[in-house]
């Protein structure tokens, strides 16, 4: 069962996954430069380190779309999130959100431009089990729609 497909409800993944670059830039917009370092609960993420995130899994979406497409059966490479993380203070919000918003757009037309038969191609996830193109897709969906949650609860909390 994909962990991520209790956010999206009856919203059509595709129209999640192209709605969030600019809910995202409305988001850091909002926040400006002097609220992206808090988080929405102790010892959570930053917006800024869930900005870097988001911009790494959208890297990572991208290459496990592919490899789903081109291999009879591709076995996804999970990654360490927190592993990852602990380079995030090297990165600033705009450049994770210009990354992120390039490589989206990319994966949506790749996504845009496969046929839906494919949406069925398998592949295994070390820890999930199996899986396929689709729900990759939703995964993304839903990966997206938990961390705008996250950046909205920091955008309500803004400081007046």
């Amino acid at each position: 069962m994909n962990p991520y497909a209790k956010f999206i409800g009856d919203r059509a993944p595709v129209d999640v996954i192209a709605a969030t670059p600019l809910r995202l830039a409305e988001l850091v917009k909002g926040l400006g430069d002097a609220d992206v370092n808090r988080s929405f609960a102790p010892g959570k993420w930053s917006a800024r380190q869930i900005l870097c995130h988001l911009a790494d899994c959208e890297v990572v979406f991208a290459f496990r779309l592919r490899q789903t497409l081109a291999e009879t059966h591709h076995v996804i490479q999970p990654f360490d999130q927190d592993a990852w993380a602990a380079s995030y203070a090297a990165f600033d919000t705009r450049a994770a959100l210009a990354v992120f918003t390039a490589v989206r757009h990319w994966n949506e037309k790749l996504i845009a431009s496969v046929p839906r038969e494919d949406f069925a191609k398998p592949n295994t996830h070390p820890e999930r089990g199996a899986g396929s193109f689709g729900e990759i897709v939703e995964t993304m969906a839903g990966h997206d729609l938990n961390h705008l949650g996250q950046l909205e609860t920091i955008a309500a909390a803004k400081p007046e």
